[in-house]
């Protein structure tokens, strides 16, 4: 019912900035929780970022560098990030819930997209 698609994703140099899109179909997008998780090569998948009608959070890694932001009349929910850093290469996942949840575990979502790529290099 409902379908996550994420774009925007590339080969970046460290310092750089980059915006992610996950556009959101099959239900009414002002409804979601949404969700940012990131899984490196080898590791866990891990929370990024999530957003709601009550706010944003950030994971600690991330704040002051990444947000979190959602164009209702679109259908479409934004990764803003910026100072890239090495650590920050992954596979990035949008995720959606319309339960009242947390929003920074993995299963506090029952809709995820395929991901998108971001590499960094130097």
């Amino acid at each position: 019912q409902v379908q996550l698609v994420e774009s925007g994703g590339g080969l970046v140099q460290a310092g750089d900035s980059l915006r992610l899109s996950c556009a959101a179909s099959g239900r009414t997008f002002s409804s979601y929780r949404m969700g940012w998780f990131r899984q490196a090569p080898g590791k866990e998948r891990e929370f990024v970022a999530t957003i709601s009608r009550m706010g944003t959070y950030y994971a600690d890694s991330v704040k002051g560098r990444f947000t979190i932001s959602r164009d209702n009349a679109k259908n479409t929910v934004y990764l803003q990030i910026n100072s890239l850093k090495f650590e920050d290469a992954a596979v990035y996942y949008c995720a959606a819930t319309f339960r009242t949840r947390l929003g920074y575990r993995s299963d506090d979502y029952d809709y995820w997209g395929q991901g998108t790529q971001v590499t960094v290099s130097s």
